[in-house]
């Protein structure tokens, strides 16, 4: 029997965490079956992460074809009183996906994924370079993800075996023939914005529909890849308290390969081609300062194609997708 004493962060917490990114929905019972624990050891772990570590699991509903033109990375200069206000600004705003502050807290990075042009031009014209103390605006499109999204940085990690992973991959009564968000659906994934893990119960009530209903369209949403269920979590507690934003710039002829190849390594949690003065950028993960320099000077510096790497290291998460962070 599991102690009730406070534990360190160990194997199975992160095996837990694993678990939930491949079937961020799968009842305890399930994950206890793969990971060869008691229920009840899956639900005190899963409840000490959700309390001491900030784990949420959310829906997320995913970026379309469509989307893509209005997919951004912003890139803020700031007065060094003025990033983090403008920072818990921006996280406000529905159209704002993930805020980091960086550089000693005078610049904001910020993706936005605006619904129509119009809310776009809004915060791109209008918002932005009307807010006072915001000394440069840099505007990059994202042009095409290689890691990140429904592809979990944890899936990296080698916690959980193949059989394992497998065993845990959730099997979709309704196929997974493409799915078009519709706009009947949005008070279905709000509920799933507010809880991943929401049960069919609350489900039902949240969307006015049958609970088969629900059961039915939330199997179309996710097999078709339209909505994935995401897990966040402070890594700081699992060891690795080393963040960093990279800005890459690859030879043109090389810049599939090396996002490809980004996608491969174990520290990259996020991977995508941009426009601007770079043309990558990725959000990294390390366990300290030592092996952040590793991964400079070794896997991404050593990598060919790779010209000049810009790297702004992450002091703070104000928002991720659609959690608002306060814990510091």
């Amino acid at each position: 029997m599991e102690s009730h004493a406070a534990l360190a962060f160990d194997d199975l917490d992160l095996q837990l965490l694993q678990a939930l990114e491949v079937d961020g929905r799968a009842p305890f019972s399930r994950i206890a079956a793969v990971l060869g624990v008691s229920d009840q050891t899956v639900a005190r772990r899963y409840r000490r992460l959700r309390t001491e570590a900030g784990l949420r699991v959310i829906g997320v509903r995913e970026i379309s074809v469509r989307d893509q033109d209005n997919w951004r990375m912003l890139r803020l200069r700031c007065t060094p009183d003025a990033g983090e206000s403008i920072a818990r600004a921006l996280a406000r705003r529905p159209d704002t996906t993930w805020i980091v502050l960086c550089s000693g807290g005078t610049e904001v990075a910020c993706m936005t994924l605006a619904r129509t042009r119009e809310a776009d031009d809004e915060l791109l014209f209008g918002k932005l370079p009307r807010t006072p103390r915001i000394t440069d605006i840099r505007t990059h499109q994202l042009l095409h993800r290689f890691y990140g999204g429904p592809q979990g940085w944890l899936g990296k990690s080698g916690a959980l075996s193949a059989d394992q992973v497998a065993a845990m991959t959730p099997q979709y009564t309704e196929g997974s023939a493409s799915t078009v968000v519709t706009p009947e659906d949005e008070p279905l994934i709000a509920a799933l914005k507010r809880d991943g893990r929401a049960t069919f119960a609350d489900l039902q009530k949240a969307t006015g529909r049958s609970e088969s209903a629900v059961r039915r369209r939330l199997d179309q949403l996710l097999a078709s890849g339209a909505l994935f269920v995401d897990v966040q979590f402070d890594s700081e507690h699992l060891g690795y308290s080393t963040f960093a934003l990279l800005w890459i710039t690859a030879a043109p002829a090389s810049l599939d390969a090396v996002g490809r190849a980004l996608a491969t390594h174990p520290e990259v949690a996020f991977a995508a081609a941009s426009t601007g003065p770079c043309n990558l950028l990725a959000t990294i993960v390390c366990r300290d300062s030592a092996a952040l320099y590793t991964y400079l000077s070794e896997s991404l510096g050593k990598l060919e194609g790779v010209q000049h790497i810009e790297t702004s290291p992450i002091l703070r998460r104000v928002k991720q997708l659609s959690y608002e962070e306060t814990r510091r």
